[in-house]
């Protein structure tokens, strides 16, 4: 993969991979037929979680331990071609192992008897409707030729249909077909199609057979929304479900490639606000390029993103009008090029709209086209369609159209850089401008964008917000403030599929790339070599009896009389041969990583005696190598020694790796969070936030949150608006009130790199929380000190794996924090435990429940 995959996707990889798997041994053993769908919100990278499947089922991995399906064969189907043109793009962009070839779009003049291994065949609904030449011929009704002898010939003069050959590859007991539909919720609508004539949609007969062309006995659907998908395969005969694999939405959220926050802009009065919202629109997107620009300036070695703006019109649209839109976009931004302008128009056509012309460009294309400044669109675009520098949007539609809206703003969400940028809201948000909506009307597209994946589900982490306000850095903090906020460490969550060699080898990688230790790579392996070397003495005696089994293939000769019709087996042993150590060498590759194994088999071949042949000492390496692979401990005394080596290279070079750029930290941050256990990480310093300001009531009128002064980003006025629950804003005001109080500091609960994360455990999965508040205060001595103050509802479930969590943080990192004060309300009065303090630590440790360590002698009220 040219893509290092994030946590989620690799775990999504890796339970595809045993699904296929599962329904590949089934068709084969008993011609079982299988269907399971790949559930995940848009812009969770489907296609490239696609690419690593395809890759794995090509050609094996041994990240994964699956052996290649020699005999896999791949139809990529979906409703739209251009939808098939941009997953091919996609997965070919996301590979490094699928080639053009690989990937075979079929179009009419193709006539196989079978489709070929290790290969995905992209095909649409209308290369199988009855009028397509792929088709002709198949229906005993269409019209066809006979020889004199009675043999049909097809209309076209070709050998097979489409069809023919979907039948000849599913009956090919060397061939696996596997079918993927792309944005499998279409075409699986019941109760017949849309003419009335009651036959099964095209894709119901891929799945469940036409004919006598039987079902395609793998099926994997891929969607966001893949419910009619589900509901529609599990009613189907002769055709068995695996568990569907749904990828968490929150862990999307958290990874990065989503925007934070969607700004919502619209007028605060009744009116045509069209063009002000529209000149509003138009700054922003000045503001956001010059934005883009500096960043790629304060990085050096960055890409400029240069963002976009998606103007949306009605169906119908008036190109006189929209001209005057566009002349005042000009008016605003004169700089901006007059030929920057496109259309997505469903025409396909250049348009001219007043004194502009538009040319049109495919969806596709747009994301590249850095010439675009301006799109014009109508709906939603395309089906799968995105453009991570699309980060403006003016929508002209009326304020009953929100399902246009939000279905287009939903293809609007990607980051254009694929990561989060560090502790700048700005960079991390995408901005829609309403100006036929008004606060109450805007609601429904509010609560439309806060879900994402299946049925609706919230997409925690996700802000949007309506006419927000932009936070600066508060000139009045002084900068011991902000060194003690940075000096706090962060914890992140382990990787589930932990690799400590492979994550040894990455980082080493990237450290020689950075300059930062030269030979990393071979300096981690030689480490590595000793461990090895080690184990050769420590397991010497299971090492011997394992050489012993590589070394020697054992079986049996079966004996049957003919008369008796009895059968005797006698057990025979022969010498391995170079093909056997080698497959024996290959499986213990898989246990200590391949390339960690090829080093050491040079390594050992290269102590080799001079008059030894060079061939002869490679095998014998490589027979050694079979042997530890055979020992169950050298895979633990391997991957300890290789994560304490990572550890103390982050360690050791953590101060250069914070001087590199944003994309380069980013790596390096990757590397840390993959990870058997949980790691600390540095804050970063936020530096642009948006807040709202407002906060709307039951009875639907607004409200002017609450602004507090001290806080570390503030508005121009020095304050920051506190969006809180009455006992929270409390809390805050009676910890401003005490004595040295000098700044406060709102933890942003979603999972930005300035956004402090405490790990706990809670039915044996590793989750992160993340305290309310961090307070400073300035001691007599000028010392800045810092202490942690969570209100802590504790009627929720997840309260007391919290708290423990929290307390074992604050064992950790004792000396960091004058108090870490959790407060809860119990019986009406507020209480407080300060974890600084051991024996509330103990008393946490061994707690059954949090009332009970509120209700002891460790917590204390708190006084407001």
């Amino acid at each position: 993969m040219k893509f290092t995959l994030k946590d989620y996707q690799d775990e999504a990889v890796k339970e595809v991979l045993d699904r296929l798997k599962k329904a590949r041994k089934r068709w084969h053993e008993d011609r079982d037929k299988h269907a399971f769908s790949l559930t995940a919100t848009t812009g969770a990278g489907k296609t490239v979680m696609a690419a690593a499947v395809f890759e794995s089922l090509f050609y094996g991995n041994d990240d994964f331990d699956f052996e290649a399906d020699p005999g896999a064969v791949v139809i990529w189907f979906s409703d739209d071609p251009s939808l098939n043109e941009q997953s091919r793009w996609r997965l070919q962009e996301a590979s490094d192992k699928l080639t053009i070839s690989d990937l075979v779009s079929v179009g009419n003049s193709f006539a196989g008897e079978k489709f070929q291994p290790g290969k995905i065949y992209f095909l649409n609904t209308q290369k199988l409707s009855k009028n397509s030449l792929l088709v002709r011929g198949h229906d005993p009704n269409d019209p066809a030729l006979e020889t004199a002898d009675g043999q049909r010939i097809m209309p076209d003069m070709r050998s097979h249909t489409i069809w023919d050959t979907i039948q000849n590859t599913i009956e090919d007991p060397d061939l696996t077909l596997y079918l993927i539909l792309d944005e499998a919720h279409r075409g699986m609508k019941e109760g017949g199609r849309s003419n009335g004539d009651g036959k099964p949609t095209i894709v119901k007969q891929l799945i469940n057979g036409s004919g006598a062309v039987p079902g395609i006995p793998i099926v994997w659907g891929i969607s966001a929304t893949v419910q009619r998908f589900n509901d529609a395969v599990s009613g189907m005969q002769d055709r068995s479900t695996l568990p569907n694999v749904i990828v968490d939405a929150k862990k999307v959220q958290d990874s990065g490639l989503l925007k934070d926050t969607i700004n919502l802009d619209v007028p605060d009065e009744t009116g045509d606000f069209s063009t002000v919202l529209l000149r509003r629109g138009t700054a922003k997107l000045s503001d956001i390029s010059n934005a883009w620009a500096e960043y790629a300036k304060q990085q050096d070695d960055a890409d400029t993103v240069l963002p976009l703006m998606v103007l949306q019109v009605p169906n119908s649209p008036d190109h006189n009008e929209i001209g005057l839109w566009l002349d005042t976009i000009f008016e605003q931004w004169p700089e901006l090029q007059h030929d920057s302008i496109a259309n997505v128009f469903g025409e396909h056509k250049t348009e001219t709209f007043g004194r502009h012309t538009a040319p049109y460009i495919a969806p596709e294309r747009v994301q590249e086209s850095d010439w675009v400044r301006i799109l014009i669109a109508k709906d939603a675009i395309s089906t799968g369609w995105d453009c991570p520098r699309a980060e403006v949007m003016v929508s002209f539609r009326a304020a009953t159209d929100k399902t246009h809206i939000t279905q287009l703003l939903g293809r609007m969400v990607r980051t254009p850089l694929a990561r989060r940028i560090p502790g700048n809201d700005r960079l991390n948000a995408v901005d829609c401008l309403l100006p036929h909506f008004d606060k109450k009307s805007v609601e429904a597209v509010v609560a439309a964008l806060m879900s994402g994946g299946e049925a609706g589900e919230e997409l925690p982490g996700r802000r949007v917000l309506i006419n927000p306000r932009e936070m600066k850095p508060n000139p009045a903090i002084s900068e011991d403030v902000w060194q003690k906020l940075l000096s706090l460490p962060s914890q992140t969550l382990p990787k589930r599929q932990a690799r400590p060699v492979k994550r040894l080898t990455a980082l080493a990688h990237e450290l020689a790339v950075d300059g930062l230790l030269a030979d990393a790579g071979k300096k981690a392996h030689a480490e590595l070599h000793k461990v090895l070397d080690g184990a050769q003495v420590r397991y010497a005696e299971e090492i011997k009896k394992a050489r012993d089994s590589v070394m020697t293939v054992e079986g049996k000769t079966v004996k049957a009389d003919v008369e008796t019709k009895e059968m005797t087996f006698d057990d025979f042993v022969e010498a391995a041969d170079y093909a056997v150590i080698e497959d024996a060498y290959k499986r213990a590759a898989r246990v200590i990583s391949p390339d960690l194994a090829t080093t050491y088999s040079e390594h050992l071949a290269s102590k080799a005696d001079e008059d030894e042949d060079p061939e002869e000492a490679l095998i014998e390496a490589h027979t050694v190598i079979a042997a530890l692979g055979l020992v169950p401990d050298l895979k633990d005394d391997l991957e300890t020694a290789a994560e304490k080596l990572s550890n103390q290279w982050l360690t050791n070079y953590r101060v250069q790796i914070k001087s590199l750029s944003d994309e380069r930290q980013d790596v390096y941050r990757q590397i840390r969070e993959m990870s058997a256990d949980p790691l600390d990480v540095d804050l970063a310093r936020p530096n642009t936030w948006l807040q709202m300001t407002t906060a709307r009531k039951a009875d639907g009128t607004e409200e002017a949150l609450p602004r507090f002064e001290r806080h570390m980003l503030c508005d121009e006025d020095g304050l920051f608006p506190g969006d809180f629950n009455s006992w929270e804003g409390k809390v805050v005001k009676a910890e401003l009130e005490r004595n040295g109080t000098v700044a406060w500091y709102r933890n942003p609960a979603r999972a930005s790199q300035d956004s402090l994360g405490v790990t706990y455990e809670e039915g044996g999965d590793i989750k992160i929380v993340r305290p309310d508040f961090i307070f400073f205060a300035q001691l007599d001595d000028g010392t800045v000190v810092a202490d942690i103050v969570d209100p802590h509802g504790i009627q929720f479930g997840d309260a007391l794996p919290k708290l423990k969590g929290l307390a074992e943080y604050a064992e950790a990192n004792a000396g960091t924090y004058r108090r870490i004060e959790v407060v809860a309300e119990v019986g009406g009065t507020f209480r407080t435990i300060d974890l600084t303090e051991a024996s509330a630590r103990a008393a946490v440790k061994s707690a059954a429940t949090v009332k009970e360590v509120y209700d002891s002698e460790v917590a204390h009220d708190y006084v407001m």
